[in-house]
């Protein structure tokens, strides 16, 4: 028998709590004057005004036993009524009458028939899709409700209950021993054959996954291929409630190998429930695989982005080095700086020794032919390759617009006496492009 406490049916409670004492048995001035005038003794007065407010609590008629003293004294104080005054009736009939007068002004109609009918009506709707017994009477509970019926006793309900869940399930058992073939049969029945180490192919289907390590992902693949080996669930559960399915997979999961064997005489439900336990153990196998891939793959993801910072590491370092060698040959190559002043030291030696040339101070006899040679190819070995400084002196030396004179320069008497000799030593241009100043 299902449990009352489970159900949406109302009862009254083991402990009644003040507040639900003032806040629903507690009868308005409207309600004792209407009682006051429907009776014509305390007692029936009493009697009506608590059935009237049991009534309303509980959607029927609580018996006289049912009902709780601390209910029945709460009723007289607020009537106003002596303690020695109690909720009785004289008669069958009067109690009769007062049901009658209780039900017309809530609008409630008594009609056990009817009320059964509505009653079995929701139940078969709703035991297609549930499979829990105090889902279905709760569902009869909202259809009467809705109707304005008189609730019937629970033992009816529970009764009822029992017998439709029982029709609606065998019904369903049988469409699935219908849809199995005689091969899928023999491998759903093979489930519960225990082998030599105790153990059944059940307890191989009920085992979860382990550890997401890459050998047992090749295991759960392994026993993915074993259960959808099994029985193509799809094709036999279409059309079945995904809640009936979770419930009898877990009425077979809950029992084991030799349970299911001896307890479940029928074939058909026992062969069901084994469908039903194959069909979320097909969904699970995935589900863990799925999981037990995506582990490895954060696992592999997390070593990859440790190695990527590792090279991001090396490679900032290697960079960060260049940066600061570059930085040091920066600093060398700015105006004023160490490489420059060392390039133009170098320049300026080899401006000197090119200048003075191999003959050094030789005589006058040679002092023109050597200044020639040497200017020519002084130009031409040091353009570009000195300081604009030294560059310009080399002009203004060899064009003779200043006073001083290089080593090596023969001044011979004939140099400056004959003019034709003056003449053809005399540079006709500039290095600079213009025209050199004659004699």
């Amino acid at each position: 028998m299902t449990s009352v406490e489970r159900t949406a049916y109302r009862v009254f409670p083991r402990l009644m709590m003040t507040r639900e004492l003032y806040l629903f048995y507690s009868p308005s001035q409207e309600e004792m004057a209407w009682a006051r005038e429907k009776t014509d003794t305390d007692e029936h007065l009493l009697a009506l005004t608590l059935a009237l407010k049991c009534f309303q609590r509980l959607g029927r008629f609580a018996k006289a036993r049912e009902v709780p003293p601390v209910v029945v004294e709460h009723v007289r104080r607020r009537l106003e009524l002596g303690e020695d005054v109690a909720p009785v009736y004289a008669s069958p009939r009067t109690a009769e009458s007062h049901r009658v007068l209780v039900r017309r002004r809530e609008g409630v109609a008594y009609a056990p028939g009817k009320a059964r009918k509505i009653a079995a009506k929701a139940m078969t709707r709703a035991a297609w899709v549930k499979n829990h017994p105090p889902d279905l009477i709760n569902v009869a509970l909202e259809r009467l409700a809705q109707a304005r019926l008189e609730l019937p006793a629970f033992s009816t309900l529970d009764a009822m209950e029992s017998t439709i869940r029982g029709q609606v399930n065998g019904q369903i058992f049988q469409t699935i021993w219908r849809r199995l073939s005689a091969r899928d049969r023999e491998r759903i029945e093979a489930l519960l054959v225990v082998g030599p180490d105790g153990k059944s192919d059940l307890d191989r289907l009920k085992k979860p996954a382990r550890r997401a390590s890459w050998s047992k992902f090749r295991e759960q693949a392994a026993h993915l291929a074993w259960v959808e080996g099994l029985c193509d669930t799809e094709a036999v559960l279409e059309g079945i409630a995904a809640s009936k399915i979770a419930d009898f997979a877990g009425e077979a999961d809950a029992a084991d190998a030799d349970v299911l064997a001896r307890a479940y005489t029928v074939d058909a439900k026992r062969v069901a429930l084994l469908v039903c336990l194959v069909h979320t153990a097909q969904a699970q196998a995935r589900d863990d695989l799925a999981e037990m891939l995506c582990k490895r793959m954060a696992a592999t993801n997390k070593k990859a982005k440790a190695k990527l910072e590792e090279i991001h590491l090396r490679q900032r370092q290697v960079v960060e080095s260049l940066i600061l060698t570059y930085r040091g040959v920066l600093q060398g190559l700015v105006p004023g700086g160490p490489v420059e002043a060392a390039a133009a030291a170098q320049m300026v030696m080899m401006a000197l020794s090119a200048l003075t040339g191999p003959a050094g101070d030789a005589g006058a006899d040679a002092g023109t032919a050597a200044t020639s040679a040497a200017g020519g190819e002084a130009g031409g070995t040091l353009r570009g390759r000195i300081s604009g400084p030294v560059w310009r002196l080399r002009s203004r030396c060899w064009s003779r617009r200043c006073g001083c004179r290089p080593r090596g320069w023969g001044r011979s008497a004939r140099w400056w006496s004959e003019p034709a000799a003056r003449a053809r030593s005399w540079p006709t241009s500039r290095s600079d492009g213009l025209p050199a100043r004659q004699p």
